[in-house]
């Protein structure tokens, strides 16, 4: 049967974990926080939880090298890190994390390697990204033409939901939302770029 490490149990983990154990999967969560771990796991007897610090590079080794694949639902800044051990291993690895210059910086080695580093896996980026283009490809194939395409994704709660000052509710990182904000835009508008 084959294994998945998914490291991180925070919000987004429970989706992809309740996905992956109704599968012929084996799947261990680590976390840094045990009974969250356990909690997504529960009592599904493909599901293993195990406490685990990002600091302690030993045993994720041990947990990469034991995997079949592995999904980190760390925040972004630890991704590179998994990244290099993944290499090291011949393991491929999955997040949904914007791809940073420091993990494009390993693209060739992951090439050469023959490992896949994929990246933005996830909403926003990833299904947006997919079903941007997927309406962009439609309205050519039909024989239109994009004059004006904008797309908006976030994580605007139910109105029965909504129900603190910002009425936004956190599906990730709040840190990454907030680094998010912060991020520059290119775009193209009636036929120049702007930046």
């Amino acid at each position: 049967m084959k294994k998945v490490l998914v490291l991180g149990a925070g919000l987004v983990s429970k989706p992809m974990v309740d996905y992956l154990l109704n599968k012929d999967l084996k799947v261990l969560v680590a976390s840094r926080t045990l009974s969250k771990a356990e909690k997504l796991v529960g009592d599904h007897p493909n599901g293993e939880a195990r406490q685990w610090v990002v600091e302690d590079k030993e045993e994720l080794k041990n947990m990469v090298k034991d995997a079949d694949i592995v999904v980190s639902l760390l925040p972004y800044a630890y991704h590179v890190g998994v990244a290099n051990i993944c290499l090291e291993y011949k393991k491929p690895l999955v997040t949904t994390s914007y791809v940073s210059d420091e993990m494009k910086e390993l693209n060739q080695r992951a090439r050469d390697a023959g490992v896949i580093l994929l990246n933005e896996i996830g909403l926003d980026p990833g299904i947006d990204h997919m079903s941007a283009m997927e309406t962009i490809h439609r309205v050519k194939r039909e024989g239109g033409k994009v004059v004006s395409f904008r797309s908006l994704c976030g994580a605007l709660p139910a109105p029965e939901a909504s129900d603190n000052p910002f009425r936004y509710k956190f599906s990730w990182s709040p840190k990454g939302v907030a680094l998010a904000a912060r991020n520059s835009a290119r775009y193209l508008k009636e036929g120049r770029v702007i930046e």
